[in-house]
């Protein structure tokens, strides 16, 4: 990036993992490595690493509110990202907040449901405020069991993850990119649909466990795609190659399913 090309501003609201592997950290150091600002708002702190989550302290709506606020009243946000957003009353006052300030830009939303080792994220009550939050969205990123559970449709192929797609753009969201990684399968394909058409990228499967993490990494690439003007389609074959790359050079940390290596990929950014 030269000092006359724009850096994009993403603001993150989602929960933090302290491992380092998912989360707000995980946005973060996906966001800074492919050359845009990352500012942040932190709905959740939880005590997690490779093999679990064991805790959860949640931050109460007025912060999360004011957190977004400050942050807008001054540096600004291209994109918001959203993450982990554990119950309804959260989720009604980041709308709330977007409403207020007529936010301009694209919102992504990430319906963060179950982490990787299978702990809830999401109350059972809030999918209906969910639902609601993604009917304002620019893009919604569910993987494959969010999706499920977005829908009411069982997904076994990329032919039903093409259906639950649509079925989810008719709720009003501008676009679906469903994410296949839990498909049994040699390759993982991505699969986003809009109003414009659909565009599917494909690559060879990493047989690992290293793959916390891979969720909020995607969406939060194609936030810092998107803030900086990207089309879609552009967006998604860049930020699966960067999650490709990522899980290519994971570290191999932990016991369980460790972190990707953010800090060693490197793609052009232009």
């Amino acid at each position: 990036m030269t000092a006359n090309q724009k850096m994009g501003r993403v603001l993150i609201v989602a929960g933090s993992d302290c491992s380092g592997g998912a989360g707000i950290q995980a946005d973060i150091k996906t966001v800074t490595m492919l050359g845009q600002y990352a500012a942040t708002a932190i709905t959740a702190v939880t005590v997690q690493n490779t093999k679990g989550v064991s805790g959860i302290e949640t931050i109460s709506s007025g912060v999360v509110a004011a957190q977004m606020r400050a942050v807008l009243s001054d540096i600004g946000a291209d994109v918001i990202k959203t993450g982990m957003l554990h119950d309804a009353a959260l989720i009604e006052t980041v709308l709330a907040v977007i409403d207020d300030v007529a936010f301009g830009g694209d919102l992504v939303v990430d319906p963060v449901m179950v982490a990787t080792s299978g702990a809830r994220l999401l109350n059972d009550d809030a999918l209906d405020a969910l639902k609601t939050l993604i009917a304002h969205a620019s893009l919604v990123t569910p993987n494959i069991p969010e999706a499920e559970v977005l829908t009411g449709r069982k997904i076994e192929n990329t032919d039903d993850m093409k259906v639950a797609a649509y079925d989810l753009l008719e709720t009003g969201v501008e676009a679906v990119l469903i994410k296949g990684g839990h498909l049994e399968s040699d390759d993982v394909s991505d699969i986003l649909v809009s109003l414009k058409g659909e565009c599917i990228v494909t690559s060879g499967r990493i047989d690992t466990l290293h793959t916390h993490g891979t969720g909020c990494t995607l969406a939060s690439a194609m936030a810092a795609y998107l803030s900086v003007g990207k089309s879609l389609e552009e967006a998604l074959e860049r930020s699966h190659a960067f999650v490709h790359h990522a899980i290519k050079e994971a570290p191999g940390f932990g016991g369980g399913h460790g972190p990707l290596g953010h800090a060693r990929v490197r793609l052009e950014r232009d």
